[in-house]
């Protein structure tokens, strides 16, 4: 992360970075939840790694303080499939995948899924998702905002021969399958397992969805980190 995005008192996403206007929603939030005053630093991204520094101006104005400047995508995208659990673990799951890092999130119907969004609830839901995503991408100073799909089955998720399913007995994690899909708490069918060749351990332990999501997409982070950053 570019040390100007550490130091900025906010972080939003607006239309146009020509331009740069605050929507309703963030408006609130700069000036009643964090109590910005005019004058403070905000960095302002269009979501496709464009970004520049702005002085917060008061109501929806955002005053250019920078030229806008462009963060390329990264070398290796990693990718976060996801058997849906109950409840709201979904919108906590895309939250804390978001900061930590991942590119793509993938909501997956496997054949052993209790739980399923039928078209209505997908869109619903979807638009739920991609707004904990954008929250998510401003609390941890993201330029890129996370690709969010799905529902989906796993035939449809695309990554070719770099996926890889969690499978206790599978092998070491690594950037060779940048793209990981966590099951449901019933596990893999076995047309599943038999489907996708490669399968990838996460620990020693019986993981949670939403747990093994997480240690996933936090070790292939950590992994790009050491192998791209100088």
């Amino acid at each position: 992360m570019n040390h100007e995005l550490r130091r900025s008192a906010a972080h939003v996403f607006v239309e146009s970075l020509a331009a740069p206007t605050l929507n309703d929603d963030d408006q609130h939030h700069l000036v009643r939840v964090l109590r910005l005053r005019a004058g403070e630093v905000v960095s302002a991204s269009d979501g496709h790694g464009g970004w520049r520094m702005c002085r917060f101006a008061g109501g929806d104005v955002l005053e250019p303080d920078t030229e806008i400047a462009h963060s390329a995508a990264a070398l290796a995208p990693i990718t976060i499939g996801f058997a849906l659990p109950k409840g709201d673990r979904p919108e906590w799951i895309v939250q804390k995948l978001t900061e930590i890092g991942a590119d793509r999130l993938v909501v997956l119907h496997a054949e052993r899924s209790v739980v399923r969004w039928d078209a209505d609830r997908s869109e619903r839901n979807l638009v739920k998702l991609r707004r904990v995503a954008r929250e998510a991408s401003m609390q941890s100073r993201r330029v890129w905002l996370p690709v969010i799909e799905g529902p989906c089955a796993l035939s449809v998720v695309a990554g070719g021969g770099a996926i890889a399913l969690a499978e206790p007995e599978g092998e070491p994690l690594s950037l060779a399958t940048p793209t990981v899909l966590i099951g449901p708490e019933g596990g893999w069918s076995p047309d599943e397992l038999g489907a996708h060749r490669r399968h990838v351990r996460l620990g020693s332990t019986i993981l949670r969805v939403e747990t093994a999501a997480l240690v996933a997409a936090a070790r292939l982070v950590a992994l790009r980190d050491d192998a791209f950053t100088a």
